[in-house]
Order: structure tokens, then C-alpha cells, then sequence
């Protein structure tokens, strides 16, 4: 095996990624190698390309939390995972399993987590590098390339969706049909739950209606929270906001119904406008959901193995990717691009 893998690096913020070789990491006593076979593009990567947030990684580093492969390697004292098993290395990396967000099965709020593609190199690369107590667990059945998305926007939006409190019957809003949003309403049409979709794009929406939606909403063209009012009375008993975008932020806790749960998953740069008087006079709840717990990850694939959930991939080469973020920043990528190892 060559020692040297293949890698898109972060130099510097805002600049394109770099393609370098790297040395292959060596797996230390609970540690494990994963061989990549495929990872997911999210628009996370892009946010910390560019060092958007106030916890910036410190570049040099490897983005991407989406990566499926073959477990090559295992340290000393790793029981939990064997060569040959096929894992995801997600967002959540690691926690310190100890406190009492830990304790609590709330791992995703602790402070001593660390980020995969983040504050740990993550999967633009040939190999990865991972924490086995951390790892999802990817199904028999399951193909990485399929997998990948499902390990931060599937999770991600079956939380938020669980966040939200809607019981099936009820009415949950989904604002942005993109990467996460189109799992989003393959989760909460499975879930029992009825579905609003708002995007500003009407090839978004219809896939949505394909998907399951039971009512569309073009927010280009009016208030959605007007239309959500007047088509179902009253709003939606639960708002999931996937869309990285203030005025979506906006109009979600608009589109929230009396004592209903608007649920922020999308991280635009920038300051939260809540319009406090309504959010008191409607007792509505506002919410920050951040991925989920291993638990929720497991529930996730669950759905996937099952044929209820599938993610719309495109598959590209690694060597696209500074291409793939000019059209994620454009709003130009229908669902969800999947870095494909395999097509070199």
C-alpha cells in the first residue's frame, strides 16, 4: 500500500482548496483507519472553507463530515469496530463521554466534542482517520455512496423533525428542499406527519410534491406564512428551517402555529431576527437542533435501509470539488453531491 493518500486541503480561508498528497495517517491505541469510499459535500464544508463561524478550524485542514469506507487499520484496545466493518466518520467526532451532556445521551452539546472535517481532518481524502466509539454504523444493504448524506443531512433533519414535537396528522413546514430539505420530507412523510415544503424554486418544489408534500409554497411569490395561514389555518405545528437564509429564518417562526416549534438547522452567517412579540403572544418555541446522538444516527439508517428515505446524489471526483462549492454558494446543487473514491 502506498503511504501517501490523496487530499482537498483548506490553506487558507476563502481560498480554493488545494490537492495534495498527504501521508496516510497511522492509527495510535483507539484509534481506526478508514479507507474512503465515498463522502458527502455539505453546505457545512463550505462555512468552514471559508471560516464563517466564530469556532473557525485552523487551517491546514481536510473538510468533509460525510465519509463512508472500509475500516483498514485498528489500534490497540478497539473492540467496538473490526477490520473489514464498513463506518461513516460524521460531524460529531468525538465527546468526552463524561459529562453530563454525555451522561445524558446529549453528546452532539458537549464541550470537549470535536468536529470531523473540522477540528479534526475529515473525509476529502483517501483515508480517515477516526474515533471508533463515534463512528455510525453503516447497515448490510446500505451502499456508502447512498449512506453518505444520511450521516449528517439525514440525521440532521430526522432530528430537527423529532425536535419539532409534531405528531403524525399534524402539519410540519419544511423551509429549503435542498440537500437536507428533500430528506427532510422523505423523514416526516414516514414519520406520519403532513407536509408544507417553502423553497424559492419551483424545480425544488416540485420534487418535494414527488416526494411526498402534501402543499408547496413558492416564497418568492407571496408570504409563505400567509399562504401556509390561509391554506391550513392557523400555521404549522412544527417548522423545520434547513435553508442557510435570514428571511427564511424570518418566516419560519411567522409560519409557526400557537404554541407550535420552529426548529433552526440551517447556519447562515449573521444575526437571528425574532420578532419577540409574536413569539410571546403565540407562546411559540424556538429551538436550535445540532445534528444527533448516536442513537438518532442509528434511527436514521434505519429509515434508509428500509426504501423509506433515499438521498438524490450526483457522484463526483474529488478533484471537482472546488467546483462543487462554486455551485453550492450559487444555490446550484438540486440535492446532495457524493465525492465518489471509487472513479479515480
Amino acid at each position: 500500500m502506498s503511504k501517501k493518500m490523496q487530499a482537498a486541503v483548506v490553506m487558507q480561508f476563502g481560498k480554493p482548496l488545494v490537492l495534495q498528497e498527504w501521508d496516510i495517517p497511522t492509527v495510535a491505541a483507539g484509534q481506526i483507519l478508514v479507507k474512503t469510499e465515498a463522502c458527502g459535500v455539505c453546505h457545512t464544508d463550505l462555512h468552514a472553507a471559508r471560516g464563517d463561524w466564530p469556532l473557525k478550524p485552523t487551517p491546514p485542514f481536510i473538510p468533509g463530515h460525510e465519509g463512508i469506507g472500509l475500516v483498514v487499520a485498528v489500534g490497540s484496545g478497539v473492540t467496538i469496530v473490526k477490520e473489514g466493518d464498513r463506518v461513516g466518520v460524521p460531524w460529531l467526532y468525538s465527546a468526552c463521554g463524561h459529562c453530563e451532556y454525555c451522561l445524558k445521551a446529549e453528546e452532539t452539546v458537549c464541550a470537549e466534542a470535536q468536529f470531523g472535517g473540522y477540528t479534526k481532518n475529515g473525509g476529502f481524502a483517501e483515508y480517515i482517520l477516526a474515533d471508533p466509539d463515534y463512528v455510525a454504523h453503516i447497515p448490510k444493504g446500505l451502499a456508502a455512496k447512498e449512506a453518505a448524506p444520511l450521516i449528517c443531512a439525514g440525521i440532521t433533519t430526522y432530528k430537527g423533525i423529532i425536535e419539532t414535537k409534531a405528531r403524525p396528522g399534524e402539519w410540519i413546514a419544511i423551509s429549503g428542499i435542498g440537500g437536507l430539505g428533500h430528506l427532510a420530507v422523505q423523514y416526516a412523510k414516514a414519520m406520519g406527519l403532513r407536509i408544507a415544503a417553502i423553497d424559492i424554486d419551483d424545480g425544488k418544489l416540485d420534487h418535494a410534491k414527488r416526494l411526498g408534500a402534501d402543499l408547496t409554497i413558492n416564497a418568492k411569490k407571496g408570504d409563505p406564512s400567509e399562504v401556509l395561514k390561509k391554506e391550513i389555518g392557523g400555521g404549522a405545528h412544527g417548522v423545520l428551517i434547513t435553508a442557510p437564509s435570514l428571511p427564511a429564518f424570518k418566516q419560519g417562526v411567522a409560519m409557526t402555529r400557537k404554541r407550535g416549534t420552529c426548529v433552526l438547522v440551517g447556519l447562515p452567517p449573521g444575526e437571528f431576527p425574532v420578532p419577540l412579540f409574536d413569539v410571546v403572544a403565540n407562546c411559540i418555541t424556538i429551538r436550535g437542533s445540532f445534528v444527533g446522538t448516536r442513537g438518532d444516527m442509528a434511527e436514521a439508517l434505519a429509515f434508509a435501509v428500509d426504501g423509506k428515505v433515499k438521498a438524490d446524489i450526483e457522484l463526483q471526483p474529488l478533484s471537482a470539488i472546488n467546483k462543487i462549492f462554486e455551485r453550492l454558494e450559487h444555490g446550484d446543487v438540486p440535492s446532495r453531491v457524493v465525492l465518489d473514491f471509487s472513479s479515480k
